[in-house]
């Protein structure tokens, strides 16, 4: 494994940042020194980008324009800039998004972040961050390229953080919001009526039936997964409510576009907590959604060149 190099995509990293925004310099400059070296040397992580929607927050996929998440941790935790409000866009704090719900704000600037990543100060919850004990370090080698870079923006490790906003705060606001706002929601609530022969057996809380939905065009496809994705009553029943939730949640956010997907949790309470795929190319019939259904959405709902889905973007 000590040989394996750092996996690194900037296209990807370049396409994570808020429409408008380029990708942060240093952070180019950063991949290109880290081209090579071996994983795990000054952390553990690929270079990569990633949308909010499969970040680890609740109902992420109306926050891509707040977040430019660039590193990926084998837990699935994501680390990337944070735009929120009031915040400097051209040198945002750093965030860390963790897998088991740790909402951290980790550094206030790219070159605070590098510069952690030097002195390996991280805790325990971050510490996929840290050098990889079976591996040589270069952490060493990364602080004298800090160090060799023309003078900017002075690079500190403390750099006045009690004055940053409270990121896990807007996390857990968020969630809570998220949660409440589909709970209360008129179509989910509609949709979990129409769906009560669904409703789980078991007297757990969390006990759920998982439902996907698949709307590209004129297409659409509704599975209830139990035992493998399988066809159910209801579902043409449901397919304008579904239109209806799309059509509504494009008009409140219409730079997403339309999704393509969609799954979705039936509660023993009747609750329905929705997840949406905006990238995905769905399946239809055993087959690969038709690229001219797709197409006609992209031209009635248009999106940012760069949440443009390749498979997309290319037909």
């Amino acid at each position: 494994m000590s040989d394996t190099p750092y996996p690194i995509d900037l296209e990807s990293i370049r396409g994570a940042f808020p429409p408008g925004i380029d990708a942060l310099p240093l952070l180019v400059e950063f991949a290109g020194w880290l081209q090579g070296r071996p994983w795990g040397s000054v952390g553990c992580f690929s270079l990569q980008g990633q949308f909010s929607d499969h970040a680890p927050i609740i109902d992420g996929s109306p926050l891509r324009d707040r977040f430019s998440l660039f590193m990926r941790l084998p837990d699935g935790s994501a680390v990337g800039g944070w735009y929120g409000a009031g915040l400097d866009r051209d040198n945002p704090p750093i965030v860390g998004l963790g897998s088991e719900g740790d909402y951290e704000l980790l550094a206030p600037s790219l070159d605070a972040l590098l510069a952690k990543l030097t002195s390996q100060q991280f805790d325990k919850a971050w510490s996929d961050l840290l050098p990889r004990n079976e591996v040589e370090p270069q952490t060493v080698e990364l602080a004298r390229w800090l160090a060799e870079r023309p003078a900017g923006e002075p690079v500190a490790a403390d750099d006045g953080p009690s004055e940053l906003p409270d990121f896990r705060g807007f996390v857990e606001k968020w969630s809570r919001d998220r949660e409440d706002y589909w709970a209360n929601h008129r179509l989910m609530a509609e949709l979990g009526w129409r769906l009560a022969a669904h409703l789980p057996k078991g007297k757990n809380p969390w006990d759920k039936t998982h439902f996907e939905v698949a709307i590209v065009g004129k297409q659409y496809e509704a599975r209830v997964l139990s035992r493998g994705p399988q066809p159910f009553e209801e579902a043409a029943s449901i397919e304008s409510l579904l239109r209806d939730l799309r059509e509504e949640m494009r008009r409140a956010q219409p730079e997403l576009g339309l999704w393509y997907a969609m799954k979705f949790g039936l509660y023993a309470d009747g609750r329905v907590m929705p997840n949406f795929e905006y990238d995905v190319r769905p399946t239809i019939d055993g087959e690969p959604a038709k690229l001219s259904e797709a197409q006609a959405d992209l031209v009635r709902a248009p999106r940012p060149e760069r949440w443009v889905p390749k498979w997309l973007a290319a037909s």
